[in-house]
């Protein structure tokens, strides 16, 4: 059912399960911290890249693990998405590898 007083809000519906604590410099939210995920807490070791689009700020993050996430912050709900997951390591045959840069 779509929300008649914000048009559009449906697609900023916390995320059931998400919760991103963030460091808050020259602005609030500034960068995320820490990524809790279904109750699993998860350290963010580097913002790889950043961008701005009217309201929302997308992050792409490497955590601890070796994972990537795709994380959209809706500033004036502050709310956040999870838009995307890459997972750092592949089981295979049940041996345990990394995936690592380059071709």
């Amino acid at each position: 059912m779509p929300n008649l007083l914000m048009p559009g809000a449906k697609d900023a519906m916390p995320e059931a399960g998400l919760r991103v604590e963030c460091y808050a410099g020259y602005r609030a939210d500034e960068r995320p911290l820490r990524i809790w995920l279904r109750g699993k807490c998860v350290a963010v070791e580097t913002v790889e890249d950043r961008w701005y689009s009217p309201g929302v700020t997308f992050f792409r993050v490497l955590v601890t693990g070796g994972d990537r996430y795709l994380l959209k912050h809706y500033e004036a709900q502050e709310t956040w998405k999870l838009e995307g997951f890459r997972a750092g390591r592949w089981r295979i045959c049940g041996i345990d590898t990394k995936i690592t840069g380059g071709v």
